[in-house]
């Protein structure tokens, strides 16, 4: 019998990486005049009502218990929370493509974590892809590791390291507790609506009350598209591909976000693009790579 293509599953895949590639180019421009906590807890509010409209409109708005909630509380924490969040808080002293450059190092960490767990059986190829991976750690870092002296430029570093690890983690869980979501939207519902809530409260106690006045035109519009694209679209799609694929083969994405919001930096942003970068790029994308490819066609029969 022939094989069919899951033409949904390939436009779920190319969503997750055109529309995460290009948020961080938002998140840079939405922290220019924006606080960065107020920068994602707009971005959940948005994306939390949006989704519930959605809900309300095709009657799926219910109560999920007690344990699934736990479970959705638990990863919104990880991965919205602390992984998005703190990387829109990385990016008001880093620039964009470095701050994807080094948030594509996830899936290494993914399949490390995965054989420290037993979840995934180890291999030479898989240490291998992740000792080139971290060589391109070593060029990002080659000539400039001086400037982790400055204070703005360690700090955002550190928020990146806090952001891969949640996001990490949060990959991980969901690979291990690979029982597949019904309803992706009323998960992303329950998944927002925490995390909203909590970085509007860390809005507060690291920005103090907002100034919008002091909030400018493209700011606003670049929280608005992180919202409706990054989180609601975004979300959906990497959500809805985690329902057909394994976790290290979504993440695997990561290379290509990376591509675009290196290119979205230079292009948009005037982001300086020198030689170690580029090394850097191949290395890690060369790393994911051999980490995480397998020979799995996107067909099913």
């Amino acid at each position: 019998m022939s094989a069919k293509i899951d033409l949904k599953l390939i436009i779920a895949l190319i969503g997750v990486a055109l529309i995460w590639g290009t948020t961080y180019l938002g998140i840079r421009i939405a922290v220019k005049s924006i606080p960065p906590w107020y920068v994602t807890a707009i971005r959940q509010t948005i994306a939390s009502l949006i989704i519930l409209a959605i809900l309300v409109k095709q009657g799926e708005l219910k109560w999920i218990g007690w344990p699934a909630l736990k479970r959705q509380l638990l990863l919104s924490l990880l991965m919205v929370v602390i992984a998005n969040g703190m990387t829109t808080v990385a990016e008001k002293t880093i620039p964009s493509g470095l701050t994807s450059l080094i948030n594509a190092t996830s899936p290494l960490l993914v399949f490390l974590g995965c054989v420290f767990l037993g979840i995934q059986k180890p291999s030479a190829k898989g240490f291998i892809g992740v000792f080139i991976g971290f060589l391109g750690i070593v060029f990002i870092f080659r000539e400039g590791i001086g400037d982790l002296l400055e204070p703005g430029y360690r700090n955002g570093i550190l928020s990146l390291v806090v952001a891969v690890s949640g996001w990490t983690i949060g990959t991980i869980y969901s690979k291990k507790h690979s029982a597949k979501p019904q309803y992706i939207f009323l998960n992303l519902f329950y998944q927002f609506s925490f995390s909203a809530l909590v970085q509007l409260g860390l809005a507060v106690v690291f920005s103090g009350k907002a100034n919008v006045s002091l909030w400018k035109a493209e700011s606003i519009f670049a929280a608005v598209y992180l919202a409706v694209f990054g989180s609601v679209l975004g979300y959906f799609c990497y959500h809805y591909a985690l329902k057909k694929v394994s976790a290290s083969e979504v993440s695997i994405l990561t290379y290509f976000n990376t591509i675009i919001a290196i290119f979205l930096g230079w292009l948009v942003l005037n982001e300086h693009v020198d030689l170690d970068l580029i090394l850097a790029t191949v290395l890690i994308i060369t790393g994911v790579v051999i980490t995480n490819y397998k020979r799995k066609s996107l067909a099913r029969e």
